[in-house]
């Protein structure tokens, strides 16, 4: 897995709005909770999240309890000095998704933009669907977007994934069910397009 260190670095020494990542509004991934047809108290769970919109979409569309887990206290810090007062309305965590410990079925809905791309290896792809398996409902929903097959080979220097709608169901296996899948064509501030699939599965086991 990527170094803590490495984030502390991008997000103290880059504006959050100059990442490549960067999106005024998360509207696909709006879309996709939407779709997943969960009440607007349930408990959603964005990794990886640091200094995303998605965050403020949410709550801007009455989603009552959001957590946020990154690797990077600054990138956190950022979307909570954002939010303002409404930080207090959303569960902040720091830690590795392949390392941290979630509380066993927490979660209706699991969103990931921005860490399953990065996980090069068997060992830590297994620990995160570990982590997803204990800590998503059975039932729930997870929305996963990454690179797609002609997205590209890094981002921020570092090496990633790059999956088909197909190629990345696989990853998590029989206990899922792919619902939806979607493309995006992501535009970066400095103006290059970035390919990206999004995934939208329900959780069938325990």
């Amino acid at each position: 897995m990527q170094s803590k260190d490495h984030w502390e670095q991008v997000y103290t020494t880059k504006s959050s709005s100059g990442v490549s990542w960067f999106q005024d509004h998360a509207q696909q991934s709006v879309e996709f909770v939407r779709q997943a047809g969960v009440t607007r108290d349930a408990s959603i769970i964005d990794v990886g999240g640091g200094a995303s919109t998605l965050v403020d979409d949410l709550l801007n569309e009455g989603y009552a309890r959001v957590a946020v887990l990154d690797l990077s206290e600054s990138a956190l810090a950022t979307s909570q000095s954002r939010l303002g007062q409404r930080a207090a309305a959303v569960s902040w965590l720091v830690g590795d998704i392949t390392r941290v410990e979630l509380p066993r079925h927490a979660y209706d809905v699991w969103h990931d933009r921005a860490v399953f791309h990065f996980l090069t290896s068997q060992r830590e792809r297994e620990a995160y669907l570990q982590a997803v398996l204990r800590a998503v409902k059975p039932g729930g929903h997870v929305i996963v977007a990454t690179f797609a097959e002609d997205g590209p080979e890094k981002c921020s220097g570092l090496p990633v994934m790059r999956y088909s709608a197909q190629g990345l169901h696989a990853q998590f296996g029989a206990s899922f069910t792919l619902l939806q899948q979607e493309g995006e064509e992501h535009r970066t501030p400095s103006g290059t397009v970035q390919k990206f699939i999004y995934c939208l599965c329900r959780k069938e086991f325990s």
